[in-house]
């Protein structure tokens, strides 16, 4: 009787175990289907597409002033920086790119794709000579493609580390200059040529930044959060003076680098700027 007893346990916890590793290999191959048809679904997925369903990822646990995860950052970057132009249906002949009067300043097209409150995706579209003038983007972090053209960018970040007896705000001398100044440094000034990477721009150093297109080009965006006027988030624009054109007591940079910095002023926005807001109409983006 102990031997059966045995026996059968032995039966018992074989077949448990048979079952178990059935199971097992059943979940195993479901989840390695499910892989496959994830990866075989991505490589279907047009470029547009792919950048909308990473930016769904990407953002769906940040906010204002929350950066993506170092990996996330990277994930991004990798599909935006796969993007060319024909994958949003742009053209250098389109009239977007064209100025019909070159003795004005040219009007710039902004192509909507996508805006949620996480993130929004368009397309700034710049004759030659067109200029989106220095701004900010508060609490957002800034990815940015050049998709073709030539694009001088100068961006900028606030002083932050210097020692603490040294101003880097400067009041203004006149009642006429309402704002104050604030010491900005430079942290790019040069012509970008596409193809090329990506650029980001995060929240917490400053993340201001001013294009002129060299010749006619077009900047792929996507800002995470976008602007939101109900939540304090506005595109605030500036006047930069170069670092000599002030003398501050207690503020001491060395010659060699005063060229890096300047400072900056916030204005209202340029009555020259002229940017038309046009519906994305490239290859289908699906929201799911």
């Amino acid at each position: 009787m102990g031997i059966g007893k045995n026996l059968s346990e032995t039966k018992g916890r074989e077949l448990c175990e048979l079952r178990e590793e059935t199971n097992t290999n059943t979940t195993n191959s479901n989840n390695n289907k499910s892989r496959r048809n994830r990866r075989h679904r991505q490589r279907k997925m047009s470029p547009g597409q792919k950048l909308f369903q990473t930016c769904n990822e990407v953002f769906a646990s940040t906010g204002p002033g929350i950066v993506p995860s170092p990996q996330n950052i990277e994930m991004l970057l990798s599909v935006l920086g796969e993007i060319k132009q024909e994958d949003v249906g742009l053209k250098p002949e389109m009239a977007f790119f064209s100025s019909n009067n070159p003795r004005r300043t040219p009007k710039i097209t902004y192509l909507h794709i996508y805006e949620c409150q996480q993130f929004s995706m368009g397309i700034f579209c710049l004759p030659p000579s067109g200029v989106i003038p220095l701004h900010n983007h508060p609490g957002m972090t800034v990815f940015s493609k050049l998709l073709f053209g030539t694009m001088h960018i100068k961006s900028y970040d606030w002083v932050v580390d210097l020692p603490p007896h040294m101003p880097t705000i400067v009041k203004p001398s006149s009642e006429t200059e309402a704002s104050d100044m604030r010491l900005a440094k430079v942290k790019v000034d040069a012509d970008f040529n596409a193809p090329c990477d990506p650029s980001i721009l995060y929240p917490a150093e400053g993340n201001m930044h001013w294009f002129t297109a060299v010749t006619a080009c077009a900047v792929l965006d996507v800002l995470g959060p976008p602007y939101s006027d109900p939540d304090g988030r506005h595109c605030t624009y500036y006047q930069n003076f170069p670092f000599s054109s002030y003398s501050v007591d207690g503020l001491s940079i060395p010659e060699e680098e005063r060229t890096a910095y300047e400072w900056l002023q916030e204005k209202e926005k340029p009555e020259n700027l002229k940017v038309v807001v046009k519906m994305y109409s490239g290859p289908k983006i699906v929201e799911n």
